[in-house]
């Protein structure tokens, strides 16, 4: 799978098929060649899972820290 491809990966494809990459090299069987491959494939799927889960916590606390509606602004909310 190509870069551009990855990108569109959500995290659940990601996880998914990151969890079956363990799975595969955890059986083994494979030669040193599709375990390294399989390896990359890895450590790609979990910068890609990574990448998700930090946008996720960067909108939590963003929507966590922003005023709800009717909530007065607090002295930390004025941009002055």
């Amino acid at each position: 799978m190509n870069d551009v491809a990855e990108e569109k990966l959500t995290y659940e494809q990601a996880r998914d098929e990151l969890a079956d990459v363990v799975r595969r090299l955890e059986a083994g069987g494979l030669t040193l060649e599709e375990s390294l491959s399989l390896w990359e494939r890895g450590e790609k799927l979990a910068t890609t899972c990574e990448e998700w889960l930090e946008g996720a916590r960067a909108r939590l606390a963003a929507a966590m820290s922003a005023p709800t509606e009717g909530e007065a602004p607090t002295a930390n909310d004025t941009p002055f």
